[in-house]
């Protein structure tokens, strides 16, 4: 009798275990179709988090959307895989939307800390600060509040919607044994974008007593540096990287880099580069626009063809900056080849390198190449306006930058930014200007507290500045209170009119605003000494066809009496709206 050995049947493989391996999108969808027809998607929460878990993992937001909509009893795990994709999606609204759905359709539903650190990221990147106010004010309720990774979601979240009292009120109350380096991270990186640098940097030194900086800390902290032009701290900073033992990887070069040539430092931006082993897109960039910042217009050239050479792809930002050098040290065949290098790049179209193309080229004194780019654009922004008007202005044609000019008011979806009105005012130059267009300026300049800028302005002027214009700066100086100032352009007025005493009476009045009484009553026995008198003030109106003068402490009006009965009325009048 022969025996049959018998083999267990192998066992088909379940729901889950195919789940869990790697499925070409033909058979995940038949893996879908079949979970659903079979009844097991809506009953079995885990295994439909599990499919909808696989298919946020493949980036496929819409169809993840459609699948979460159809569990019938979503847990929270599968609600916060949804609002993490969406929050870090091109669609941070998405997840808020789908926050309210489950809210109103599962009350009972409650998120976790899990939940609140991407609702916050979503509310930060839509700069919605009333809903993180109202998510914040439910992680009180729910007893959230010494939660580490709820507390950094929400300072991010402040910190992006430029509120940053809030920010630093939540991280000052979570307490400093609870605070790991995002909390600092993220106060730090707050204030760089709110650009508070001073208040990051103390932050930062406030951190190294209590937590070790990571790179991300250490690129917020060099940020601040370069924007202060700290080079001793920068400094300092490098040290730590050096003493740390921090990576020098890409993000953290670049960014001692960018402080260096902040700082005006290329050498030591040029030592950290040369030790960047694998260099991306972003050293090379970082390198190449600090050298164009120092105006080393030739090394940024230079550096740009060693990129080429290391087969490199720049990218928009980069070949700007390029061009933008090329047309500051007037390579004109460099900017050509770089044109020409534009050409076959998938960038050409970027508004930015247009622009630079047209700067660089007007520049360089090829005007018609310039105009023939500014006309083949079909989108132009205030930038691209200006540089060819200051193009045409820089090559003579004054009258063709004022046409220009009138072109961009009519454009109903452009303004005229400063630059374009330095422009303006350097065809009028270039056409033979008047002093009434210097004394426009400076009173502009004036007007903005730019009373440094506007004195080098008229120091700088061809001609010789009027009183007019003196007198303009005098009053600035009032406004704003710039004492200094005001001392000095009151003497330029009396040697220009030595008779009269306007800019001595604007001067007391400058005087006054500053408490410095002894120099009021110094001016004016001075210029009651020499025997001048303050004109006093006078007003004019009409009244049934006759104009009728006022004059300052004058009582002869035939009326007087009256008038001043009805002026006490109305006080009374607005004293009782005042205080009612």
């Amino acid at each position: 009798m022969s025996l049959r050995i018998l083999t267990p049947k192998p066992k088909r493989p379940s729901l889950l275990e195919i789940c869990s391996g790697d499925l070409t999108p033909k058979r995940f969808y038949q893996l879908v179709s079949h979970a659903v027809t079979s009844g097991v998607f809506s009953s079995d929460s885990f295994v439909s988090s599990k499919l909808l878990l696989l298919s946020l993992s493949h980036r496929r937001l819409e169809f993840s959307r459609s699948l979460f909509s159809q569990i019938q009893n979503p847990n929270l795990f599968a609600c916060n895989f949804i609002f993490k994709a969406f929050s870090l999606s091109s669609c941070p609204q998405e997840a808020l939307f789908q926050y309210n759905l489950v809210r109103r359709r599962y009350p009972h539903l409650l998120p976790d800390d899990y939940s609140f650190p991407f609702l916050f990221k979503a509310c930060g990147r839509l700069s919605l600060p009333h809903k993180g106010q109202e998510l914040h004010a439910f992680t009180v309720a729910l007893g959230l509040q010494t939660d580490v990774f709820v507390q950094n979601g929400l300072v991010s979240m402040y910190s992006e919607c430029g509120l940053l009292h809030s920010a630093r009120k939540v991280f000052d109350f979570l307490p400093v044994s609870v605070r790991d380096v995002v909390s600092w991270n993220s106060i730090v990186s707050g204030y760089v974008q709110s650009n508070r640098n001073r208040d990051a940097l103390q932050v930062f030194e406030e951190m190294l007593a209590f937590t070790r900086p990571d790179n991300v800390t250490l690129v917020s902290a060099l940020t601040a540096c370069g924007k202060m032009g700290c080079l001793h701290l920068g400094w300092q900073i490098h040290g730590l990287v050096l003493a740390g033992g921090f990576a020098l990887d890409v993000f953290l070069g670049s960014s001692l880099i960018d402080m260096y040539a902040k700082c005006g430092s290329m050498d030591d931006a040029r030592k950290v580069f040369e030790r960047i082993e694998q260099r991306n897109v972003v050293c090379w960039t970082s390198m190449i626009a600090g050298y164009a910042q120092s105006r080393s217009f030739k090394e940024a050239i230079k550096l740009f063809r060693g990129m080429q050479l290391d087969g490199v792809e720049a990218d928009a930002a980069m070949v700007a900056c390029v061009i933008s050098a090329c047309g500051h040290s007037g390579a004109l065949d460099h900017g050509r080849w770089v044109h020409t290098y534009c050409e076959r790049s998938v960038f050409y179209t970027n508004i930015s390198v247009k622009n630079a193309l047209i700067d660089m080229y007007s520049k360089c004194g090829d005007i018609i190449r310039a105009l023939g780019i500014f006309h083949d654009m079909r989108t132009r922004d205030v930038f691209t306006w200006t540089a060819m008007i200051t193009g045409l202005a820089l090559n003579g044609d004054s009258v063709g930058a004022l046409e220009l000019f009138s072109q961009m008011e009519a454009s109903s979806d452009v303004r005229p930014n400063e630059v374009t009105f330095l422009g303006v005012l350097s065809a009028c130059s270039h056409g033979g200007p008047r002093i009434e267009h210097y004394g426009c300026m400076v009173d502009l300049l004036g007007r903005a507290n730019l009373l440094n800028e506007a004195e080098k302005f008229i120091r700088d002027m061809p001609i010789q500045p009027d009183v007019v214009i003196w007198r303009s700066l005098l009053f600035a100086c009032r406004t704003y209170g710039d004492m200094d100032l005001g001392e000095f352009v009151a003497k330029r007025i009396e040697e220009l009119e030595p008779r009269k005493f306007a800019s001595r009476v604007l001067l007391s009045n400058l005087y006054a605003s500053a408490s410095r009484w002894h120099d009021v009553s110094r001016m004016r026995k001075g210029v009651a000494l020499q025997g001048a008198r303050k004109q006093p003030g006078c007003s004019l109106i009409e009244v049934d066809g006759l104009v009728q003068e006022f004059i300052v402490a004058d009582c002869s009006h035939c009326q007087i009496d009256s008038i001043y009965e009805t002026v006490r009325g109305m006080n009374k009048v607005i004293r009782s709206e005042r205080f009612d």
